[in-house]
């Protein structure tokens, strides 16, 4: 994958930091959406958070970050340990075509911020096709979920928005993500929700 710049891993990071009030509400909406409390779950990418949530939450029997630039994996492991989750939850490193991820060996991914920054790094749909077991879903893209209430996107909305657009967010329209999946080959179903940002919902039935 390309290589990330410095800064703007650091950008990340205070991202990924700045949404922790977010991340007990989000997990919540994923948790609907996947309708399950059993599994292995999986989150990806440079910003993850909400695994957390859910670990707390009492979903999912084992717990992976599949994280990448290299700068995040050190970054995940210490706040793994930092919080206390050094013994559930397991970091690995790779990219986005998730080398090291057994294939059918997830039952929920959660993938967000994936849709936004091109720049930084593509979706590889038929990598996630590939490791999810048959009847897992995975929820790929972004926002605040449709549970967070105001109060805590206030405070932080106008930061994150500003960090965001400095680490190259770019808007992107759903009619667009329908035909880069199309154009991506893979049979399993999808749809697109709204509903508290821009989600798509991969369903391995």
């Amino acid at each position: 994958m390309k290589r990330i710049p410095e800064n703007t891993v650091h950008l990340i990071q205070e991202i990924d930091e700045l949404w922790e009030p977010v991340y007990p509400f989000l997990a919540k909406h994923i948790v609907e959406l996947y309708g399950r409390k059993d599994g292995v779950i999986l989150e990806i990418g440079p910003f993850c958070g909400a695994i957390y949530s859910l670990l707390l939450q009492g979903v999912g029997s084992q717990f992976v970050m599949a994280a990448f630039p290299p700068e995040m994996v050190s970054f995940f492991g210490k706040q793994i340990h930092e919080k206390g989750h050094g013994e559930k939850i397991c970091v690995v490193e790779t990219d986005q075509s998730l080398s090291g991820i057994k294939r059918d060996s997830i039952d929920l991914i959660v993938f967000r911020g994936a849709l936004f920054f091109p720049s930084l790094f593509q979706v590889d749909y038929g990598a996630i096709n590939r490791v999810i077991k048959k009847g897992g879903i995975a929820m790929i893209g972004g926002g605040f979920g449709k549970l967070t209430p105001p109060e805590i996107i206030r405070p932080i909305a106008e930061q994150s928005k500003e960090l965001n657009l400095k680490i190259g967010k770019v808007e992107v329209a759903a009619d667009q993500i329908r035909e880069d999946i199309k154009a991506s080959g893979i049979l399993t179903d999808f749809w697109i929700v709204l509903d508290g940002g821009l989600w798509v919902i991969l369903n391995k039935g």
